[in-house]
């Protein structure tokens, strides 16, 4: 401007929210480091979603099914000849049942990990929906993190074993839920020592929840259900379902097999959905008990101490001289009865016990009228001597 130029246009408003608002993360971010040889590949990358589909709607006939879950898959890249192990932790683990939310992934394998929204959280969302809209659930603040690090391979070996004696996945516990209690606590504890260590890679997603178009009751997410199965879902009546309890396995047709395993699996959902809940509910209920214990015991400890600060002189002295304290008592009485029994006679002897005569009842106990006649006759007694 000094030199009669004028000064470089402004850089565009787009530029200003591409720099600032650009999402970071740690395998994202433009110039940071990349991934580690230990990072496992997650699928999807980004965010999960989670279809909310609704109960008895007019699709409740279909083997859709009404379970919001979502599969993550885990995969070894093959950049480390050893073996990775895997924790995924959520911003709201009373919402979301991970099975399994921790474990190890050999070279070249991969981990399906389920991710199961819990009923009551499910009829929340869709109520929010049904009140705001789509909006409603766009600006969900629930993340999901998936931490991995390296193993030695002795552990690897050890967990291959347990993994093997486990039997295969079933679909629902990733093959991991006959894992040993020793060694689900020492993955525990590997994760509890090595957290806060350089060879952790964290991997953040987001969660998106998402109402099918229509009534709610439509399409089931594609990682529930695979494409087979939905195509004999519309040719099994709901009258087939009914019969089917009292059909014998072996004359079942294939349509009500299929709709046999469809009710076991939706009871099965429910029964998993009612035992997270449950499980909920006990450590708030005991969590509400320790708090209330732990109140307890202060208060009572409080009032111990005023009790101690208080009454500890007095309590001390009155036990090492109760036997004084009434002994003491008793000689006071005997002393006043001893003082007043003394002054009674010196005023009798002065005739100075006159005064007692207004006292209305005491006066005529006294007799003071025959105290003065005898008086009177003794006075008169001494004159006639004199």
């Amino acid at each position: 401007v000094a030199f009669g130029l004028s000064p470089p246009p402004p850089p565009p408003p787009f530029f200003f929210f591409f720099f600032f608002f650009t999402p970071k993360t740690n395998d994202t971010m433009a110039g940071a480091a990349p991934a580690p040889p230990f990072a496992l590949e997650v699928t999807p990358e980004s965010s999960l979603q989670f279809v909310l589909t609704r109960d008895g709607g007019a699709s409740s006939s279909s083997s859709a099914d009404p379970t919001a879950r979502c599969t993550m898959t885990l995969r070894h890249t093959g950049q480390t000849d050893g073996s990775v192990a895997f924790k995924v932790k959520t911003t709201q683990p009373r919402r979301y049942l991970v099975r399994p939310n921790q474990g190890v992934v050999g070279p070249g394998g991969t981990e399906s990990v389920s991710i199961l929204l819990v009923e009551r959280d499910k009829q929340i969302l869709l109520h929010s929906y049904d009140r705001l809209g789509q909006s409603a659930l766009d600006h969900s603040k629930d993340k999901f993190l998936v931490q991995s690090c390296p193993v030695d391979d002795a552990f690897a070996a050890k967990y291959a074993q347990e993994k093997a004696k486990a039997g295969p996945a079933d679909g629902k516990s990733g093959g991991v839920s006959g894992l040993s209690k020793e060694m689900t606590d020492q993955l525990t504890a590997m994760w509890n020592a090595s957290s806060g260590s350089h060879d952790v890679y964290n991997k953040k997603l987001h969660v998106r929840h998402v109402v099918p178009s229509g009534d709610g009751g439509g399409a089931a997410p594609a990682s529930s259900a695979s494409p087979a199965a939905a195509a004999p879902a519309s040719a099994s009546p709901p009258v087939a379902l009914a019969a089917s309890d009292k059909t014998p396995t072996d004359s079942m047709t294939p349509e009500q097999m299929f709709a046999e395993i469809t009710n076991l699996r939706r009871k099965y959902d429910e029964l998993v959905s009612f035992s997270v809940n449950l499980t909920a509910e006990r450590d708030i209920l005991n969590n509400t008990l320790e708090q209330t214990k732990r109140d307890l015991n202060r208060e009572m400890a409080s009032r111990a101490a005023l009790d101690n600060a208080s009454g500890g002189g007095g309590g001390r002295g009155g036990k090492s001289g109760g036997g004084k304290k009434g002994g003491t008592s008793l000689m006071m009485v005997l002393f006043i009865a001893v003082a007043c029994s003394l002054a009674g006679i010196k005023l009798a002897n002065s005739g100075s016990v006159g005064f007692l005569q207004s006292v209305p009842v005491l006066g005529n106990a006294l007799d003071f009228q025959a105290d003065e006649t005898v008086g009177a006759d003794v006075a008169a007694a001494d004159k006639e001597e004199l």
